[in-house]
Formats: structure tokens, sequence, C-alpha cells
């Protein structure tokens, strides 16, 4: 069967049982394998198309700023001006969701071959998205040196039963899914910089904490720069408040921050929440196998304005650095060789998100293989 019908058959496959479980074994190729498979080409970071990237969402960025300014407080028909508004934010958050998963990708040294470049411009940037870049950059790395581990990563990580806190069978239910939803999606990302929430860690962790535990002596400075960055856009912020209204910034800043954030809790949840993706401890987790356990979705037009940070997950915990305008390619390149332990999920995404919160509860052992843990919410 050639590349396009395996590529096929396997979204076929997905998408008729999207319960069907990623295989736990061994896997019968390599890291090496699997990079031979790749184009070279896919591995070259061009810093002129990255750049130009960035342009072109700076761009958009701004002619929606300006539209903000000067054309949606002169509608004077108020359920016209408030539909407006929402309309902006939603347009202006995947925009900035597309700026935001370039900074993402100049953590990972994704951006261009220098990585004073790729520090400079991922820091301005997620600055001005309120987040703390190499505090991130520090603790993202780990989530990509340990995913899957139940033990030791730290993003997204399931509970086992035994460590479910008293009251959460109250909440395994539609009612109580609704209210977690309601609860974990807008206000997640904040939760998870500011306590570290979703990690296995116990004790106060902070991402804006130069002495947490989660950084080494030698990053406490770069979290002090992060921190630094935030708080220069924070004074920033007060600046044009004073200048102008709080009510301006809320609407034409804020506001469109609030959604990205929400929607990037979603994307992430996604990416390492599915039914059929196994979890392990300490005694059978190892990177390779860790790698694989997250999944592709299909996010629609988004794929493109998000840079395919949605629909390429997998080749990008597979190699980081390959930048985002070449990950599609890589993905179709390796999707042969990973057969069954690929896994795309084309379930529309607020279907998804629904059956992964009412599913996805938290994990137990499987039987005959007490290293391994899958998601369930059978109490």
């Amino acid at each position: 069967m050639g590349t396009a019908g395996a590529d096929a058959d396997a979204e076929d496959k997905a998408h008729k049982n999207p319960f069907r479980r990623v295989p736990v074994d061994k896997p019968p190729f390599t890291l090496s394998q699997l990079k031979k498979a790749i184009p070279p080409h896919c591995f070259h970071r061009s810093i002129l198309t990255s750049f130009s990237y960035l342009l072109h969402d700076l761009f958009i960025s701004a002619l929606l700023l300006l539209l903000a300014i000067y054309f949606i407080p002169s509608i004077s028909f108020t359920p016209l001006r408030i539909t407006v508004w929402l309309l902006y934010w939603s347009l202006q958050a995947s925009f900035l969701g597309g700026l935001w998963v370039i900074a993402h990708e100049c953590g990972h040294h994704a951006f261009s071959d220098y990585s004073i470049i790729d520090d400079i411009v991922g820091f301005v940037l997620h600055s001005f998205l309120m987040v703390p870049y190499f505090s991130f950059k520090y603790s993202h790395r780990q989530h990509h040196s340990n995913i899957a581990s139940l033990d030791d990563d730290n993003s997204f990580v399931p509970k086992p039963k035994s460590k479910l806190l008293r009251f959460a069978k109250y909440f395994n239910n539609p009612i109580g899914t609704v209210l977690i939803l309601l609860y974990y999606i807008p206000f997640g990302w904040f939760l998870y910089l500011l306590f570290s929430i979703i990690t296995p860690y116990s004790g106060f962790i902070c991402h804006f904490d130069p002495f947490s535990p989660i950084f080494s002596a030698g990053q406490r400075v770069y979290v002090l720069i992060s921190d630094a960055g935030i708080l220069s856009v924070c004074f920033l912020l007060y600046h044009l408040a004073t200048c102008f209204s709080v009510s301006s910034v809320m609407t034409i800043y804020a506001g469109p921050l609030f959604i990205l954030n929400a929607a990037f809790v979603v994307v992430t949840y996604l990416h390492h929440t599915h039914p059929a993706l196994p979890h392990y401890d300490s005694d059978e987790w190892d990177w390779l196998r860790g790698s694989l356990s997250t999944v592709d979705r299909d996010y629609g037009v988004l794929n493109k304005v998000l840079h395919n940070i949605t629909d390429t997950h997998v080749v990008h915990h597979l190699f980081s650095t390959i930048p985002h305008y070449h990950a599609v390619e890589a993905t179709h390149a390796i999707k042969p060789l990973l057969g069954d332990y690929y896994r795309y999920d084309g379930t529309p995404i607020l279907s998804a998100l629904w059956r992964e919160f009412r599913h996805c509860f938290f994990v137990q052992p499987e039987y005959s293989r007490p290293g391994v843990y899958w998601f369930t919410n059978k109490l």
C-alpha cells in the first residue's frame, strides 16, 4: 500500500473506533528510523520563512487592532456593537494564537538556527501574551522529556483512582462535568502558571517563583527576566488604562487574551487526553512510547491559523525542532512507519471535549500489565 493509502487507512480506523488503544509494546521502529523517513529539508529552519509567518500574523493582528480602536466603538446600534466585539475577540484570539505558537516554537529552538534570536523573539511575543517565556520554556522542556509519565510529567497528568480526592466521585456525572469544564477551561492556564495544577508535584509550584523546585539554580535569573517581561507589559497596560480607560484595555486586549488562554487549555488538553492513549509508571515508561502517547486533532481552518500545532502534535513530540511549516510533511512521512502507534482523531472538537471530560476521569492500571494505565470513569 502506498503512503497515501496507509495514511488514509490509519485515519479511517481512528474514525471508526476512536477508543482503539495505541499499542504499549516496544515499537518495531527506532527514533533514528523515524528521522530517516522524514525528508532532510524538514529539519531546516529558515529565518526568512519563520519571520514571514511572524510578520503575517502581526500584520493581521494589527489590522484587527485598528478596527477595534477606530471602527467598533463607532457602531451606535448596541446589539450589533456587542456582536462585532465578540467577533473581534474570536478573530484576534485566533491570530494571537498563531503568535503564541511561534513563541512556543522559539522555546524549542525551531524558529531559526540562532538561539539568541529565538529567545529574543519568543521572549517579546510571550511577554505581550502574559506568558513567562523562559519559565514556561524550562517547564515545557520537562514535559517533553517525561511525556505520559505518571511520576515525572508536569502537564495534564491524570490521577490514579487511589489519588482521587474523596469528593471527586460527586463530579463523575454530566452535571459535574459541566462544572469542571466551567472551572477548568477559563481558568486552567492561569492556575497552571500560578500553582502548577495538573502536575504531580506537591507543595507550592509557581512559574513566577525562581526558587520553585521545577527550576535549577542556573535558570533562576531567566525566571526573573521572564517576570520582568510580564511586569513591563502590566505597566504598559496600566499606562494605557490611565491614558484611555480600563474598559478600552479590557475590550481590546483582555477579551482576546482570555479566549486565547481558554482555547489553548482545550488544545493542549485534547492533545494529551484520549481514551486510546496510555500513561506509564516509572517502571514501564520510556521516552519513545511516552512521546507516542499523544494525538493529532482536526480544528478545521484553525489548523492553518495556529500553524498546525493542532494536527501535527505527534511529530512535534518526536522532533520538536522541526519548524511548523514542515510539520505536516514530516507527519505524512512517518505515519506509514508508525502504523497503529499513530493516533489521529477527527471527532468534532466540542464532541471530543465532552467525551474526554466524561470518559477520562482517572486512570487505572491494566490487569495484565500493572505499569500501564488507561483512562476510565468507572469508579
